[in-house]
């Protein structure tokens, strides 16, 4: 982006701190005031740089947050996923041996009282 493009978003992100007091569903919006201090720091950058230079968004700051916490977001979600699917699994072998007789000599595991509670459910 150039400093025209810049500008006008810059421009559109002080039109929408503006209207967040007037609209209720805007009042608690705390992306608003980051977005506005990122675009304030792009403008700076690209009134200070020669001219003609371009801006690469996915090199902000703003942007490579939001990216991190996409990412975060992500890979807490594959946790969760991956921790489910093994306590399913260790409850369905545990369904197993009970249904053999040889639950009772079954080495506990670190984990297995969260299989013990999907088995209970």
């Amino acid at each position: 982006m150039d400093t025209g493009v810049g500008a006008a978003a810059l421009e559109d992100a002080r039109f929408d701190a503006r209207q967040g007091p007037r609209h209720k569903d805007l009042a608690d919006d705390i992306g608003g005031p980051a977005e506005l201090a990122e675009w304030e720091r792009i403008d700076q950058l690209l009134a200070a740089a020669p001219k003609g230079t371009v801006y690469a968004p996915d090199a902000g700051g703003f942007v490579r947050a939001a990216f991190a916490a996409e990412a975060a977001a992500a890979a807490a979600r594959e946790a969760e996923l991956c921790e489910a699917a093994r306590v399913a699994a260790r409850a369905d072998e545990l369904q197993a041996l009970r249904e053999l007789g040889t639950l009772e000599r079954t080495e506990p595991r670190t984990g297995d009282e969260a299989a013990r509670d999907e088995l209970t459910r």
